[in-house]
């Protein structure tokens, strides 16, 4: 009985004890989601409205056209080569007397471009001048022995027909006459001759004086006064081989080495853009002068030879590096595709199942649903959904959606975040 008595005293509510302290399980939990919505709400705002996310851009750039209305079917890179360029150089060996050019200058076709020393060259003028001399006089004297043997020969052919002298004598006359005509002849070519010697020595003069041989532009001096210069590479350290290089500035062109793989869409005669390093934003229309029939084993490339109709610029010079585009024939207005559009690859992403790009419009950013074609290095070819100009948002942020409010990170602050 009192075990029954003590279990039912058990189950009675004590109604004068304290209440049992409550859970916090619900009140963490609620705390949680309002946190969530405070960081939504915030997050909205911030793209919404305010100051914007700040973000780097990069602009978009067109190709496929060419100056002409040609698409590009294949690009290369070459060098500015000249078809006619010379290094020139005296046609003797002798010491350098003065040099009249300097590099830049323009010069023409025949114009003095230094002197050699003409000593040695004068001296031998002067001797054959004088052989010349003494040839022309012994032409006189044998002539003078000629003209009275020639009279004596005349009289005693008189006197044999009257029989007042011996044939003997005649014949002696005969000759006499006879071998001074031979002297006179062999005079005369000595004369001639030493003539031929003295033009020759004349030459030689003349070879002191170095020349343009065409119109150009001097891009070199190598020589200075006082110094051997020689047609030879010998003579020693000091003995130049040439005076200067002289380039015809009209016979630029371009030569650029075409993979095997791709030869075949070169033709003879198509037109070319080129764009020299130098000046990117100058396209030079041209066309392909040839393409050299030989190919490279260890490089597997074909040269080709590009013309430029900017005949005689300045700003055009040999060895200049070189990118030429080759362009299809120009198609008729209707039948023109739209070109499309290079764009970098980290302002592309997914948004869904969908490749979309954010084109910043003001302070708000556009999403744009994209079209891609090939794949350019770190950059896409976009086919539909951007144009040409348009400045697109590089790594957009996953919350960045459309119409979000930005803020272009100005050049100078990545600089300095990327210096820290």
């Amino acid at each position: 009985m009192n075990t029954s008595a003590d279990l039912l005293n058990s189950l009675k509510i004590d109604r004068a004890a304290p209440p049992p302290p409550p859970s916090r399980k619900g009140l963490w939990l609620g705390l949680a989601v309002a946190g969530v919505v405070v960081l939504a709400v915030g997050g909205f705002f911030a793209l919404r409205g305010g100051k914007g996310v700040e973000v780097r851009t990069a602009e978009v750039v067109a190709i496929g056209t060419g100056g002409n209305g040609s698409a590009s079917v294949l690009d290369a890179t070459g060098y500015v080569v000249a078809r006619r360029m010379a290094t020139v150089s005296a046609k003797v060996t002798g010491k350098v007397r003065e040099i009249l050019i300097e590099e830049g200058q323009h010069v023409e076709e025949g114009q003095v471009l230094a002197r050699l020393d003409p000593v040695d060259a004068n001296a031998q003028r002067t001797l054959s001048a004088s052989q010349l001399a003494a040839a022309q006089s012994q032409i006189a004297s044998v002539q003078a022995q000629l003209k009275e043997a020639e009279a004596n020969a005349s009289r005693l052919a008189n006197l044999v027909k009257q029989q007042l002298v011996s044939r003997a004598q005649y014949d002696q006359a005969v000759a006499a006459r006879d071998a001074l005509r031979a002297q006179l002849a062999t005079a005369q070519r000595n004369a001639q001759v030493a003539g031929d010697g003295l033009r020759i020595a004349d030459n030689g003069v003349d070879n002191t004086i170095v020349r343009a041989p065409f119109a150009g532009v001097v891009i070199a001096k190598a020589a200075q006064p006082g110094e051997i210069v020689s047609p030879l590479s010998a003579g020693g350290g000091y003995t130049r081989t040439g005076i200067g290089t002289i380039v015809d500035m009209d016979s630029l062109e371009v030569e650029v080495e075409v993979g095997e793989a791709y030869i075949g869409r070169v033709k003879p005669g198509m037109p070319t853009e080129t764009v020299l390093n130098a000046y990117q934003d100058w396209k030079i229309p041209g066309k392909v002068i040839a393409i050299i029939p030989a190919a490279d084993r260890g490089k597997a490339t074909v040269k080709v030879r590009v013309g430029l109709d900017a005949k005689g610029d300045a700003r055009i010079v040999p060895d200049m590096g070189a990118r030429v585009g080759f362009l299809e024939e120009a198609k008729p207005a209707q039948a023109v595709a739209k070109p499309g559009v290079l764009a970098p690859g980290a302002a592309i992403v997914q948004r869904g199942d969908k490749d979309v790009a954010f084109v910043v419009v003001g302070d708000k950013v556009a999403q744009r649903a994209l079209t891609l074609g090939r794949t350019l290095g770190e950059d896409r070819e976009v086919l539909e959904g951007l144009s040409g100009g348009e400045q697109v948002v590089l790594d957009p942020p996953e919350a960045l959606a459309d119409g979000a409010r930005v803020t272009v990170a100005r050049e100078d602050s990545a600089g300095d975040a990327n210096n820290e």
